[in-house]
């Protein structure tokens, strides 16, 4: 009774998290749309090797504080650019056959992959000027 009477509150508590957006206007959402988290190497494939559209990929681990720090950095700015690139996320520790392939050695590594070969890496954390200007190189601008 106690687990249920929980589990009603937990329900009921607004939604946090990546969920957050739905229902919602869409300028909250809009960012969101270009940055998703990899479910499985099929998936990896559709969005990411297949995808018309430049893609960031961002490996990552959940117990990687630069990471931390990096994420929500490069979500920001991917979501700045209005579309004209995705960013895909992609948890080393759940997905560890894609960090072999990708030869992902430390996290954060970040690729720029576009018409499905990488095209640009970094490993670490960048300031927002170098975000910035491997965006701009991704896409062309």
């Amino acid at each position: 009774m106690a687990q249920r009477l929980a589990l009603q509150r937990l329900l009921s508590l607004p939604t946090r998290g990546p969920l957050a957006s739905h229902g919602r206007a869409l300028g909250t959402s809009a960012g969101r749309r270009s940055t998703f988290n990899v479910q499985d190497g099929s998936d990896f494939q559709d969005r990411v090797v297949n995808s018309p559209k430049p893609v960031v990929v961002d490996f990552h681990a959940q117990w990687c504080g630069p990471c931390k720090i990096l994420g929500p950095r490069l979500e920001k700015l991917v979501a700045k650019q209005e579309g004209k690139v995705l960013m895909a996320k992609v948890d080393i520790d759940d997905h560890t056959d894609l960090a072999i392939e990708y030869e992902v050695s430390a996290v954060p590594t970040v690729l720029a992959m576009k018409n499905g070969d990488v095209v640009d890496k970094f490993v670490g954390v960048k300031d927002e000027d170098q975000l910035e200007a491997f965006l701009k190189k991704l896409i062309g601008a």
